[in-house]
């Protein structure tokens, strides 16, 4: 016979270390609960960054005064446009941001001071900082064709746009949405008008 001597723990020991272990098994639980939650999270930001609300960077100055470069704003896709609104559209493997001056059917004219007239009627543009005639290389009055719109840049001097047969006009299915909101730089935070 042996005499080895076995110290067995107390009962107070055993529900010590079993807490000890059901602590470490709640904060794995906790860690990938958290993780998971997180991960849904961010696939769900990212379907509703792409399918509904994508969010886009401000490059060159055609929209000067309303956009600068360097903002970031968002993008509500939707399929129906009013004058005065601004969108964003695909051209040459790029995103443009443009206003809506006439959609299809309209008829737009400029005068030699930069005035933009829609259907013979003169366009309030509050919104234009300065008025100009711009890169105009097509016949006015022009009539918007089925399923397009006219757009121009607010900053009409250096802005190329429909007034240019470089860009055109906008077909329905180039639209990418209109631009609501602008989310960055914080001291210029809001809605676009």
């Amino acid at each position: 016979m042996s005499n080895t001597k076995y110290d067995f723990p107390s009962s107070k020991d055993i529900r010590k270390e079993l807490r000890r272990v059901n602590r470490k098994k709640d904060f794995r639980s906790i860690l990938l609960n958290t993780i998971g939650g997180l991960v849904v999270a961010a696939a769900a930001a990212v379907l509703i960054a792409v399918l509904l609300v994508p969010v886009l960077r401000i490059y060159g100055h055609s929209m000067d005064s309303v956009l600068e470069e360097g903002d970031v704003v968002l993008c509500l896709k939707e399929d129906h446009f009013e004058t005065g609104d601004v969108i964003a559209f695909y051209y040459n493997n790029k995103v443009l941001v443009k206003r809506v001056i006439g959609k299809s059917g309209d008829w737009v004219d400029m005068d030699e001071d930069g005035n933009v007239y829609v259907n013979q009627h003169l366009l309030s543009e509050p919104y234009l900082s300065q008025k100009a005639f711009g890169e105009t290389n097509i016949t006015l009055p022009y009539q918007v064709p089925d399923t397009q719109l006219f757009v121009m840049g607010d900053n009409r001097a250096v802005s190329i746009d429909s007034r240019n047969t470089a860009v055109g006009c906008v077909s329905d299915e180039m639209v990418v949405g209109k631009i609501f909101f602008r989310v960055w730089p914080l001291k210029r935070f809001g809605k676009i008008q």
